[in-house]
């Protein structure tokens, strides 16, 4: 079999894998909805108890399953091809704790009391910020070590100003909720946050996709990219901000949901072969697939007890990342 054929065999299994589970988010749950009225009930127009479920809780769950799982795994490869690292991934940038901690501000102020929306838009201004800084320090030419330097420092104080927040949270109720937020979850989303995630999710997705032929050509060298027409500066925008948008937008209305980013490209790479841009559509689908399939997952395993999506990503995430780790070495050993 050729390699297009097999790439195109992999984004058919994918999308078939990405659907599957998308209907599984829809029909599964506490209420015990059969599979069909569920469906039925998704485009009825009565407000009985199982249309307003389907409709106002499973549906923005599930979509938002979808959404943030493309942008995790979009953004972790194109931010791997672009730094040249396998070890990149959304939360290198900053982006993830910098909008936790501007979501964490919302709380400890009681803002996100006083006003639904207080708490999704602080963790987007917190985004913004996290991107403007990296942006500054790094320089329109900065190279991708500035940026991952930049990144990192601006990461760690962000990390720091939320312990400080908890530290000195006015009572630990306001701690216990910036406790519970930051782990990530999907419980209790309407289409509110869909419809406020949605237009940075797209606009970001547009950014990171233009970037295939561009990633393709940075496997040669930067110097070569450039005498091949590629703008490394138009590049770096698009990768940074394309990020921040997509990434602050999943984290502001989910929390800080880890792994997915970097284990996804890691798990397709072999898969697709040297291109880089065959990467992007198959991670943003992968990704789709992981954060569903772990949603779906919390509900199984502890239904009464709100197990927090991030603490199962990270909890299968981290020593499958170690285990990729365990055979890249021996491969050169």
């Amino acid at each position: 079999m050729s390699g297009d054929a097999r790439y195109a065999l992999l984004i058919t299994l994918l999308c078939a894998a990405t659907l599957t589970l998308f209907s599984l988010s829809l029909t599964v749950g506490p209420a015990g909805i059969a599979f069909a009225d569920s469906i039925m009930a998704l485009f009825s127009d009565k407000a009985d108890g199982v249309a307003l479920t389907m409709q106002e809780i499973r549906l923005p769950r599930a979509l938002l399953g979808l959404m943030i799982g493309a942008t995790l795994g979009l953004s972790g490869a194109v931010l791997q091809g672009y730094l040249r690292n396998p070890l990149a991934e959304p939360g290198l940038l900053g982006i993830s704790a910098t909008a936790s901690l501007g979501a964490v501000l919302s709380i400890y102020t009681g803002l996100a009391a006083a006003f639904a929306l207080a708490l999704p838009l602080a963790a987007l201004a917190g985004a913004v910020v996290a991107v403007v800084v990296v942006q500054a320090m790094a320089g329109a030419r900065g190279n991708s070590l500035l940026i991952i330097l930049a990144g990192i420092a601006v990461s760690s104080f962000a990390g720091a100003m939320t312990s400080l927040a908890l530290n000195l949270s006015p009572n630990p109720f306001a701690a216990l909720e910036i406790m519970f937020w930051m782990l990530g979850s999907l419980t209790d989303r309407s289409m509110t946050h869909v419809w406020l995630a949605a237009p940075f999710m797209l606009a970001g997705w547009a950014m990171l996709g233009a970037l295939g032929r561009p990633l393709d050509a940075l496997t040669l060298g930067s110097e070569t990219a450039a005498s091949m027409g590629v703008d490394l500066k138009r590049v770096q925008f698009l990768a940074v901000f394309g990020t921040a948008a997509s990434v602050g937008a999943a984290t502001a209305v989910a929390g800080a949901i880890g792994f997915v980013g970097l284990v996804v490209p890691h798990i397709l790479r072999p898969l697709v072969g040297a291109k880089p841009s065959r990467l992007l559509l198959a991670s943003a689908l992968g990704g789709a697939c992981v954060v569903l399939a772990a949603d779906v997952a919390v509900r199984l395993i502890a239904p009464g007890r709100d197990l927090k999506l991030g603490v199962l990503t990270a909890i299968v995430g981290a020593p499958f990342f170690l285990w990729l780790v365990f055979r890249a070495r021996r491969r050169l050993t």
